[in-house]
């Protein structure tokens, strides 16, 4: 637990008491701000351990006690997170312990913020959250109520037991652990000449938050990425890739090594056959343009056509007959599971921080309520892991 300055630094001792309750270890990071509100004595006696405040430790047999920490470490808390902090861990900065413990951490992090009112209302704040979401940070709170400072409004740091509840409730199992878990995010650009190409409205983020959502379960995660405005997941395998053939090669050539795929990409379906080497000139006495595209591979049937197939899950994107499209593209493309979600009605979907989806298997359905995609995606990956562990138990005893 990382505690930052602000005077809800008083809560935070009394957190680490009912998580020590609860059966945690817990080791505790103090700023030298937070040593003003409250004395490192107190966390030592409350946690049972030494309290950590200094970047390199010469006590530390490598003196990277930071590293030492967040290898140590299954959930990172940051309570209080004062404005200051958010921004430094938002942007990368590192220049104390816990920003660099933040910037080290590879286990979930949790985030309880605590700060006056018009500091948490002002743009830049709910921008740096934004951020930290999209990174995978999970934020609680915080609360409306009194403050220190005499204001009124949001801004006070949730209650300890709320915290610790939200803890126990939600630090992901690791139902992914040791496996791997190749994933596809992104659209693709198919060229028209040096300066135009064919895309689509994908944002990229709930396949990236799809990898962080696997990360957090335990699995080893391969990033096959389209062209995005995304920061990587920490401690995803990467590859970058801009036309749907080079995402093709990408993946066919990974996919055999890995236990699961999900197809999250949106690829394009169709390319121009012919990609004019300089630019595409409007002609004055040309008042219509012909194009001629051919048919793009298809990824993720080759994939579930594999000798040595994976755990193959698509996403379906419809404008109209959703559960008809996903149940006939799950049986035609023989996956294991395909999550659909509308588009083009206001109800998440693409370029959104939110989105519901219906998922479907063979004889069976489930529907994950609109949510925050981050949050989607860690119900879906627990959903993944349950369903090919049955499938793997019937072949096992067939």
């Amino acid at each position: 637990m990382a505690v930052s300055g602000g005077i809800a630094a008083y809560k935070s001792a009394e957190l680490v008491r009912l998580l020590r309750k609860q059966g945690a270890k817990v080791r505790v990071v103090m700023t030298r701000s937070a040593m003003q509100f409250v004395s490192p004595l107190t966390f030592q006696a409350l946690s049972g351990n030494p309290v950590h405040s200094e970047l390199l430790d010469a006590d530390e047999e490598n003196s990277m006690g930071h590293i030492n920490l967040v290898r140590w470490a299954d959930v990172l808390v940051i309570a209080p997170a004062t404005a200051n902090t958010l921004a430094k861990c938002s942007h990368g900065l590192a220049d104390d312990l816990l920003s660099t413990l933040y910037l080290a951490a590879t286990c979930p992090v949790y985030v309880a913020p605590a700060m006056n009112q018009a500091m948490w209302h002002k743009t830049v704040t709910q921008e740096n959250i934004q951020k930290l979401k999209s990174h995978g940070v999970i934020i609680i709170g915080p609360e409306q109520g009194d403050q220190a400072c005499g204001e009124t409004g949001f801004g006070r740091m949730s209650e300890p037991l709320a915290i610790c509840n939200r803890l126990m409730d939600e630090t992901p199992t690791r139902c992914l652990s040791g496996l791997k878990v190749l994933i596809s995010a992104g659209p693709t650009r198919e060229p028209l000449d040096p300066v135009r190409y064919i895309t689509n409205r994908s944002s990229g983020k709930m396949g990236y938050a799809l990898a962080n959502a696997a990360l957090k379960a335990g699995a080893k995660v391969t990033l096959v990425s389209g062209p995005v405005m995304l920061s990587p997941p920490v401690n995803a395998d990467l590859i970058s890739v801009e036309t749907a053939a080079q995402m093709h090669a990408a993946i066919i050539g990974k996919a055999p090594a890995h236990d699961i795929y999900i197809g999250a990409a949106a690829v394009a379906d169709y390319s121009p056959m012919i990609t004019e080497q300089g630019k595409i000139k409007k002609q004055d006495d040309q008042t219509t343009l012909t194009l001629t595209l051919q048919k793009t591979r298809d990824i993720l049937a080759e994939v579930a056509q594999l000798v040595n197939r994976p755990f193959t899950v698509g996403f379906a994107a419809e404008t109209h007959d959703l559960e008809q499209y996903a149940k006939d593209k799950l049986t035609r493309k023989n996956l294991d599971m395909i999550a659909a979600n509308w588009v083009g009605r206001d109800l998440g979907g693409f370029d959104s921080e939110q989105n519901a989806l219906q998922v479907f298997w063979k004889n069976g359905q489930k529907n994950l309520a609109m949510t925050d995609k981050n949050q989607l995606a860690e119900q879906l990956i627990s959903l993944i892991a349950e369903r090919r562990e049955y499938e793997r138990g019937n072949k096992n005893t067939a």
